[in-house]
């Protein structure tokens, strides 16, 4: 089942790199480091798509354990982006902390399930990037 979703960010000249991203009804910010300008008001893009990322894998968990009734109190993720260097591609190392007596089985199940959730499948997917130019008229 596709389902379209969409965000819009708007940057002027005034935000110093503050950036504004409406999507829904909601609005978040996000910056850059102010070693490279930035005001550090608002996560970095990078930071915003590794808090993305977490979260998803923590809500997927949690609704499988919930479904299963099992003793999942807590779960903790944390993100790690390694950039680009000549030779080797970026890489994001996520480790997942889980709370609650639960068993082997259980918490090797719970990981399997991570791997499916909805962030952690567009980027490994390789997702069909596109940009277009979208003109606009000037009075």
């Amino acid at each position: 089942m596709a389902t379209d979703r969409s965000a819009r960010v708007e940057l002027d000249a005034a935000s110093h790199w503050t950036t504004r991203a409406t999507v829904g009804p909601h609005e978040v910010l996000h910056d850059v480091l102010p070693g490279i300008g930035g005001q550090d008001e608002a996560p970095s893009p990078e930071e915003a798509l590794l808090a993305a990322y977490g979260s998803c894998t923590a809500m997927t968990v949690s609704m499988y354990a919930q479904r299963k009734e099992w003793p999942l109190e807590k779960i903790a993720v944390n993100l790690t982006l390694t950039r680009r260097t000549p030779g080797n591609p970026d890489r994001i190392e996520r480790t997942v902390e889980l709370y609650g007596p639960l068993d082997a089985e259980q918490k090797k199940r719970l990981i399997d399930i991570a791997e499916k959730c909805p962030v952690h499948r567009i980027l490994s997917g390789a997702p069909q990037l596109i940009t277009r130019l979208e003109e606009q008229i000037h009075e």
